[in-house]
């Protein structure tokens, strides 16, 4: 049986987002659970029968897909699963934080920017309350809810996919029509700044294994097809590649921000994510083989093969 789609409204660029229900060996599972907004605490009150409720499973830890997995923690006798990096994130968040303003202090941010971002970041906008008890998914899920947990980071460090026999819910890893652009974060196991370009090269060998699966995405309601939904997002990341030509050995990274923005944004949280695009941007130009070698692998190469090569200059 494929799991059942739920759309909640957010009030995030990303739009409405989907949750999934599914019996799965006699366990009634919760994937994600919408952001931490009353009307999605209400959609999940009249569309989830809270008092069976056995797991809540989350793809990865962004706001507006664990929004409300402590609110779910108070209200059922719910287990909650999340992914390993964001449980290391929840138990060094000051460490995680200090780090990522230190980077982006060395790469030319202000201090007014980056008090701003801080506000944010500690606003609870961002971050909602993690539940206070919660396991890890890689490890901790029961065998006989039948599901497969691979990891596909890229997007975040994070991003799990969850696999069952006919499906996959695929969070934020498979979006149809939409360039998801790479969260810059700090990797708290191996030091240093997270490399979303590498993991994401790793990442496309281990999607195309979902060809044959109904995909079931964390946004936008259907998936036509793996390939294509590949082929969208690294044409147009390659396709952006070469705006950033003239900038690719500026070492001031709020400056080549601010050139490629050309003033048309301000929004502090938009301008860090612009940022992340441009780091991943930029490792692509420094290993582009990585890619390569990927969609060699997976049969794709050769129908974004032009682009490569204009990317490249």
């Amino acid at each position: 049986m494929i799991p059942c789609q739920h759309t909640i409204s957010t009030p995030y660029i990303a739009g409405p987002v989907h949750c999934y229900t599914a019996e799965l060996g006699g366990d009634l599972v919760l994937f994600d659970t919408g952001p931490p907004t009353s009307e999605a605490e209400q959609f999940l009150k009249k569309n989830v029968d809270l008092e069976r409720l056995k797991h809540v499973i989350i793809t990865h830890c962004h706001i507006d897909h664990y929004g409300q997995a402590a609110w779910i923690e108070s209200n059922s006798d719910a287990a909650i699963y999340l992914p390993y990096n964001d449980c290391l994130k929840i138990d060094n968040h000051q460490k995680r934080m200090d780090e990522m303003y230190h980077l982006l202090v060395e790469l030319g941010f202000g201090e007014n920017y980056l008090n701003q971002l801080r506000k944010i970041f500690e606003s609870g906008s961002l971050f909602p309350p993690f539940p206070e008890k919660h396991f890890t998914a890689e490890i901790d899920l029961p065998d006989h809810l039948g599901i497969e947990v691979v990891g596909c980071p890229g997007h975040s460090q994070s991003d799990l996919v969850y696999v069952g026999k006919d499906w996959a819910i695929t969070g934020d890893t498979l979006l149809r029509g939409v360039y998801q652009c790479p969260v810059l974060d700090m990797d708290l196991e191996a030091g240093g700044r997270f490399k979303n370009y590498r993991a994401y090269c790793a990442t496309l060998r281990k999607l195309v294994s979902l060809r044959s699966k109904v995909i079931l995405p964390g946004h936008r309601k259907t998936v036509k097809s793996v390939d294509s939904t590949l082929l969208f997002y690294i044409s147009k990341m390659l396709v952006r590649v070469r705006q950033l030509h003239p900038y690719r050995d500026e070492e001031n990274l709020f400056l080549v921000v601010e050139k490629l923005l050309e003033g048309r944004m301000v929004d502090i949280l938009r301008i860090y994510l612009k940022a992340s695009e441009v780091f991943f941007m930029k490792d692509f130009l420094d290993q582009p083989e990585l890619l390569r070698d990927s969609l060699e692998a997976i049969g794709l190469f050769e129908e974004v093969s032009s682009l490569y090569r204009e990317a490249l200059g």
